[in-house]
């Protein structure tokens, strides 16, 4: 009788297992990407500049592979089955690297650490404080930067960068892709401050 009842036990135990494998999604993976429609503007310097991208920083929060949805009660939603194909803040610094190399087409653009290409003219250090969605509400950016002339290390450019757009479309395919819009507009920010450079 025991025996019987020990098969059975284990029989239940193997069918609720498989019910539940059977029952988890799968987990979905993005990636930010570059934009594909963005202005070029000239330095109109003599010869190319060496723009490093970096270090970026990003809240602890992010430090994930999960995607974080800020919530209206002050709460976060952290998506176990929807994540980040890649470290957010390397992905983070390959669109910035991208769009500003689209958008200053006379300037040679490296991702941190550029060590590999020798020394560069200026760096943009960029601390990101918010890169988050409040579903159905908003996309939000916000990010101190600092320009760096690094000849003589001292800051010739700096400033503050808050964006927030409407978000109606709260699936995760739109967040990333809202996501990647407001990195659209943040790159052109810096490319205004650094045509302003000579």
């Amino acid at each position: 009788m025991a025996k019987q009842f020990s098969k059975w036990l284990i029989a239940v135990s193997l069918c609720t297992l498989l019910s539940a494998c059977i029952s988890t999604p799968p987990t979905q993976f993005y990636v930010l990407e570059p934009s594909s429609e963005l202005p070029s503007f000239s330095a109109a310097t003599e010869k190319k500049r060496q723009i490093g991208i970096g270090p970026i920083s990003i809240p602890d929060l992010l430090e994930r592979k999960q995607i974080v949805t800020r919530l209206p009660d002050s709460s976060v939603q952290v998506a176990e089955f929807h994540q980040w194909a890649s470290p957010l803040k390397n992905n983070v610094a390959q669109v910035l690297t991208h769009n500003l190399a689209t958008l200053q087409a006379d300037d040679l653009i490296r991702a941190y650490p550029w060590s590999a290409y020798g020394a560069v003219d200026y760096r943009i250090i960029v601390d990101i404080i918010r890169f988050d969605t409040r579903p159905e509400h908003s996309v939000n950016l916000e990010a101190n930067w600092t320009i760096m002339d690094e000849k003589d290390h001292t800051v010739v450019r700096n400033g503050r960068t808050k964006i927030e757009r409407p978000l109606n479309d709260s699936s995760y395919p739109s967040t990333v892709k809202a996501l990647s819009n407001i990195l659209g507009e943040f790159s052109q920010e810096l490319s205004v401050a650094l045509s302003k450079i000579k």
